[in-house]
C-alpha cells in the first residue's frame, strides 16, 4: 500500500520504523473512493458548463472566455487524479514516460485555476471599481490572447515537474512500493515553494480586489453587479479555503523533512499524515465545486440549464421521431 502521492510532494515516512500501515490502509481506501466521487462529478459538472456556453452563451464575452478556460483547467486537473487514486492502491504501475506526463498535466491543471481565477477576479475589479478605464472594457481579442499568456506561464511553472520526476521508491514498514516523485531534493523543495509563492501571490491580488470591490458595490443597488460578484467570490472563496491547509501542511512537510529533525513521535508521524490525506482530498475536490456554484448562485447559468433539461427530455424517442418522418413524407406526397 502506498501513503505518498508525487504531484502533491508527498513523502515517506518520517521515522522508517515507524509503523504507518494504518495510514496506508487508510489511503488505499478512502482516497480512491473519495477521488472517483470528485472524477464523476467534475467531469459531469465541467462537461455540462462547456455545452451550456456552446448552446446558450457566446464567447463574445470576456467574463465567457474565462469560465470556458476555467472549466477547461478543472478538466485537465481531473485527468490526473484517476493516476493518483491507483496509485494508493498499488503504488505507481505506470510507466515513467507517464509519471513524467501525469505529474506535468496535473500541476498545469492547478496553476491555471489559480491564474484564471486570479485574471477573473482582476477583470471584475477593474469593471466595478473603474470602470471608465479602458482595461475594464477589454475585447474578446485581448481576453484571448491574456488567456493564450496564462496557459503558457501555467505550463512553464509546470515544467520542473516535468523535467525531474522519477520513479521512485517508497519504504513502509513490511514492503516497498514505486513512487512518482522528484528524484532531486533540491528540485521537491523548488517545487513546494513554488507552489506556495503562487498561491500567496494569488491571495493577495484577490483579497485587495474584493475589498475593494465590496467597499464599492455597498454604495449601488445593481442587483445583477452584486449576484456576478457573489459568484466569482464564492468560487475564489472556496479554492483558497480548500487549498490553505494544503499548502501550509506540504510547506511544514518539506520543512520537517530537510530542514528540522524528523518528528521523534511515531504518533504524531502518523497525524501529520492523517492531516495531510485530508488537506488533500479537500483541496482536490475544488474542481467540481465551481458547476455547482455556477448553479446555486448564478442565475443565468439556472435558467440555461433548465431550457437543456427541458430540451432533452422533450426531445422525442428515435421510434416517434421515425413516425413523424414517414407522416410528414406521407402528407408531402414523397413516397409516390
Amino acid at each position: 500500500m502506498n501513503n505518498s502521492s508525487n504531484p502533491d510532494y508527498l513523502y515517506d515516512d518520517t521515522d522508517d520504523m515507524c509503523d504507518s500501515d494504518e495510514v496506508a490502509r487508510f489511503g488505499s481506501i478512502v482516497i480512491p473512493f473519495f477521488l472517483s466521487v470528485v472524477i464523476t462529478l467534475s467531469l459531469m459538472g465541467n462537461i455540462l458548463v462547456l455545452i451550456i456556453l456552446a448552446l446558450y452563451e457566446n464567447l463574445k464575452s470576456v467574463t465567457n472566455i474565462f469560465i470556458l478556460n476555467l472549466a477547461i483547467s478543472d478538466l485537465i486537473f481531473t485527468t490526473g487524479l484517476p493516476f493518483w487514486a491507483i496509485y494508493h492502491i498499488w503504488g505507481w504501475i505506470f510507466p515513467e514516460s507517464l509519471c513524467k506526463a501525469v505529474t506535468f498535466v496535473f500541476f498545469t491543471g492547478f496553476y491555471s485555476s489559480v491564474l484564471f481565477l486570479s485574471i477573473m477576479t482582476i477583470y471584475r475589479y477593474l469593471a466595478i471599481v473603474h470602470p471608465l478605464s479602458e482595461l475594464s472594457t477589454l475585447r474578446v481579442r485581448c481576453g484571448i490572447l491574456v488567456s493564450l499568456a496564462l496557459w503558457i506561464v501555467s505550463a512553464g511553472a509546470a515544467v520542473p515537474s516535468l523535467l525531474y520526476s522519477s520513479i521512485t521508491e517508497i519504504r513502509h514498514t513490511n514492503e516497498i512500493d514505486k513512487g512518482c516523485e522528484y528524484e532531486d531534493i533540491l528540485w521537491e523543495t523548488i517545487g513546494v515553494c513554488q507552489q506556495n509563492v503562487f498561491f500567496l501571490a494569488a491571495f493577495a491580488v484577490m483579497a485587495f480586489c474584493y475589498i475593494q470591490i465590496l467597499l464599492k458595490i455597498t454604495r449601488t443597488r445593481s442587483q445583477r453587479r452584486k449576484r456576478a460578484v457573489k459568484l466569482i467570490f464564492c468560487i475564489v472563496a472556496v479554492f483558497f479555503l480548500g487549498w490553505i491547509p494544503y499548502n501550509v501542511i506540504i510547506f511544514l512537510k518539506m520543512l520537517a523533512k530537510h530542514v528540522v529533525p524528523p518528528f521523534e513521535a511515531c504518533e504524531t508521524s502518523n497525524q501529520i499524515e492523517y492531516a495531510f490525506h485530508l488537506c488533500r482530498l479537500v483541496a482536490f475536490s475544488h474542481c467540481c465545486l465551481n458547476p455547482i456554484f455556477y448553479a446555486f448562485v448564478g442565475v443565468k447559468f439556472r435558467s440555461h440549464l433548465k431550457l437543456l433539461l427541458k430540451r432533452v427530455s422533450s426531445r422525442p424517442a428515435p421510434v416517434e421521431k421515425e413516425q413523424m418522418r414517414m407522416q410528414h413524407l406521407i402528407s408531402q406526397g414523397s413516397l409516390y
